[in-house]
């Protein structure tokens, strides 16, 4: 085709990507012609937000009801692992649900569209909520085949003078980052997991600025470790895809801003003669084995952070951290 650069997908107006009958009708009702091949929008304002609206109707039912089933069909990812052991937990607690649950209401909504080839594709909203708190709400949606539902499976909660200024296309649209090497990144997507789980670990490498998430968390890891009441051990490990891929958009400054799972055990382990006292009962709930003398506990957590761009100086920098604990094991 005259005026296509070789190697590059065509980008494909939506318009010619989409038939008006294939417009969503629900959570599971966007069809995108040629979404392998041809770089087109992952959708339309329009289809994202009835997206993101029967995303939360179906999250405060679930939330009503602790039903995990509904939630799986609108969570995946760290997103979906954190909260559908919650509502197992809550659910084994009081079965009856919780019929005093306020309902989550978002507005003000910002739709972030990059366009993009292949799959998974995703898109991310940009709320504010009626939560405590003045952080906006970063909801991740990715979509992994063409006839597959749109999930959220990831969740952060940002200060709104703390969003990074996107870059955006000559259509307007935001622009995806690829996940390896060709992000252009100091840390690219697919590597931060890693890395992170790395430095929680080892403590080694210089990529992540100090906070709350990074350098104080050690510090936290290593005041508890020099207990003698009670031996602690950490134990990090990288999420991998696809259940928990990494998505990141182009900011203005080069860099972008990139959401990314992690794995986090921590044991706790009594002296010979004492038993772990579990008293908290959503921790009971998801208990497997006996506490005789350690507990296992496994969280996973999803982040956002802003990485730069490899020609400039700067640090991976933490905007959103969500830890939750999906299991404990006794032993």
């Amino acid at each position: 085709m005259k005026g296509l650069r070789a190697g590059k997908p065509p980008r494909i107006p939506l318009a010619a990507a989409v038939t008006a009958g294939a417009l969503l009708a629900s959570l599971t009702g966007c069809v995108t012609v040629h979404g392998e091949s041809a770089v087109v929008p992952a959708l339309s304002k329009a289809e994202a937000a009835k997206v993101l609206g029967t995303f939360v109707k179906k999250n405060n039912r679930a939330n009503t009801a602790y039903d995990t089933r509904l939630n799986a069909t609108i969570e995946s990812g760290a997103l979906g692992a954190i909260d559908q052991a919650g509502l197992k937990s809550r659910k084994e607690v009081d079965p009856k649900g919780n019929p005093d649950y306020k309902p989550l209401q978002l507005s003000d909504t910002r739709y972030l569209i990059p366009e993009q080839a292949g799959w998974p594709k995703f898109f991310v909203t940009d709320s504010r909520s009626n939560r405590k708190g003045q952080g906006r709400w970063l909801f991740v949606f990715q979509r992994d085949r063409a006839d597959g539902p749109w999930k959220a499976s990831y969740l952060a909660v940002v200060q709104p003078d703390e969003i990074p200024r996107f870059a955006r296309d000559e259509d307007g649209h935001v622009k995806a980052v690829p996940v390896g090497g060709a992000s252009g990144l100091a840390l690219a997507p697919d590597r931060l997991s890693e890395r992170y789980t790395r430095y929680l670990q080892e403590g080694s490498g210089d990529d992540f600025a100090p906070g709350p998430h990074t350098s104080a968390l050690r510090e936290q890891r290593e005041k508890a470790m020099k207990r003698t009441s009670v031996r602690n051990e950490f134990a990090d490990q990288a999420a991998q895809p696809p259940q928990f891929a990494p998505f990141g958009l182009r900011t203005k400054d080069g860099g972008a801003l990139v959401f990314f799972a992690s794995h986090h055990h921590h044991k706790q382990t009594l002296p010979r003669g004492y038993q772990p006292q579990i008293k908290d009962p959503l921790v009971k709930a998801l208990m497997t084995g006996t506490p005789k003398q350690s507990v296992t506990f496994e969280r996973v957590s999803e982040q956002a952070v802003t990485v730069p761009d490899k020609r400039h100086d700067g640090k991976v920098t933490f905007l959103s951290r969500i830890e939750g604990l999906t299991s404990a094991r006794g032993s």
